[in-house]
């Protein structure tokens, strides 16, 4: 799977549970989640079992934060390092 592939599960994932009705072009790869309060505390760590369950690894409870969740690229960067 590749990076833009990631980013696109992820990216329609984040639009469907936490961001109905929003214009999907506003979601770019950078757009700050944690940092900028559109992912609150819980709303996270529904990502984080997404995450889990669609790509088949486990977060360590350190991983857990906006220095692996905060954007489209850091999500699909630490993705891509759990698989390898």
């Amino acid at each position: 799977m590749t990076t833009n592939e990631i980013k696109d599960q992820v990216r329609a994932y984040i639009l469907k549970e936490f961001l109905p009705g929003e214009d999907p072009e506003q979601l770019t790869d950078s757009l700050p989640l944690v940092t900028g309060r559109i992912l609150d505390s819980l709303a996270t760590l529904r990502l984080v079992a997404f995450l889990e369950e669609t790509f088949g690894f486990e977060f360590s409870a350190h991983e857990v934060g906006a220095q692996n969740l905060d954007n489209l690229d850091l999500i699909a960067g630490f993705v891509e390092s759990k698989r390898s």
